[in-house]
């Protein structure tokens, strides 16, 4: 008994050390977050969410996103590097592909091609007949690290995001922490087979989506709350605004529907990381502990749909999350919104309001 309490103090030592010297790989910024939204007006909660049906897979899991085929059948990518295959007339999972890396955006071209954003492998190609043809993995010399979605443009333009030139899919809550701008708005040209870099400096490149008319391309800034906007024509070509800002939750996926854009809030905001935000020493400790310590996302279904100018037309909720949560993804199709989330073994599908 007496050894034992000897070596407590030792051990105390060890990992108040630990806590507070032991190197990690973030460099945290100071930042001041806005104010979180109020939960009224245009963010009340309801359960419109709650009326989903949920696809379970077979096996596997993690559908991020989804895309639908011109036969109705939909694809999703799985945290093993499959993309799967559901058809509902037949109530079917198929294996498409496997791309071996982390499939993420999905979205076909016109050809029939599905277009995919690999957060391992980079940019790639699958035809019909499901072969893998890797059309990037670098853009100025700087390889992609977290190929995370992607949109075309009328035109056949790809354009897509790497979230973080820094840290991989795996580490993505490390650059939460660091919270400094790693991310790239990108843009792939299938007839030169060339990338262009839009923009720089995002804080966590996400989801992206083309305006109807090609005018512009939008692309998440997940940790920054907002929506930003890049002209691809007219007057301000080239420049960039801000197309919403100061969401009530950390934006994931966004899609072009028929006349909406739709977002999926992967969670409400987390109090703790705000509260974080200009303490970059408490973030580095934080960092150092084990993952089920460190803040987490909320189990919240959260979807939004903007109009063309970016205000809120459509408010999505379910607060419980018990159907399906953690929505990373919404592609409407048909009428329905189908919903992808990085986490579940599953997708979901509800009706557009």
């Amino acid at each position: 008994m007496r050894k034992l309490i000897r070596t407590i103090p030792v051990l105390l030592i060890l990992l108040a050390g630990y806590l507070l010297l032991w190197p990690v790989p973030i460099d945290p910024a100071i930042w001041k977050p806005p104010p979180a939204p109020a939960m009224d007006g245009e963010y009340t909660p309801n359960e419109y969410l709650r009326k989903v049906k949920r696809v379970d897979l077979d096996d596997g899991r993690g559908p991020e996103d989804v895309a639908v085929d011109t036969q109705g059948r939909v694809y999703g990518g799985l945290e093993d590097g499959r993309i799967m295959r559901y058809d509902a007339a037949l109530n079917q999972w198929e294996r498409f592909c496997d791309t071996g890396g982390r499939p993420l955006g999905l979205h076909f071209d016109a050809a029939g091609n599905l277009i995919v954003a690999d957060a391992v492998a980079g940019l790639l190609a699958v035809n019909p007949s499901g072969s893998v043809t890797v059309l990037a993995t670098e853009a100025e010399n700087r390889p992609f690290r977290f190929t995370d979605d992607l949109d075309i443009g009328p035109e056949g333009t790809i354009y897509f995001s790497d979230a973080s030139y820094k840290f991989g899919h795996h580490h993505w809550k490390a650059d939460a922490l660091e919270h400094r701008p790693n991310g790239r708005l990108l843009a792939y040209d299938p007839v030169s087979q060339r990338v262009r870099v839009l923009l720089g400096g995002l804080y966590f490149a996400n989801g992206v989506a083309v305006s109807p008319d090609g005018s512009f391309v939008l692309v998440n800034e997940t940790w920054k709350y907002r929506v930003t906007r890049y002209w691809l024509k007219g007057e301000k070509a080239g420049k960039r605004d801000f197309f919403i800002t100061n969401l009530p939750g950390f934006p994931d996926g966004i899609s072009t529907g028929k006349d909406t854009f739709w977002v999926a809030l992967a969670s409400p905001r987390n109090k703790q990381l705000d509260t974080l935000a200009d303490k970059p020493f408490l973030r580095k400790i934080v960092a150092r502990l084990p993952a089920f310590m460190q803040p987490k996302e909320q189990r919240y279904a959260f979807v939004l749909g903007l109009d063309m100018g970016g205000k809120v037309k459509h408010n999505l909720q379910d607060p419980r999350g018990e159907r399906f949560s953690m929505i990373t993804s919404v592609q409407e199709h048909d009428g329905r919104l189908y919903l992808g989330s990085l986490k579940l073994p599953a997708f979901a599908h509800v009706e557009v309001p």
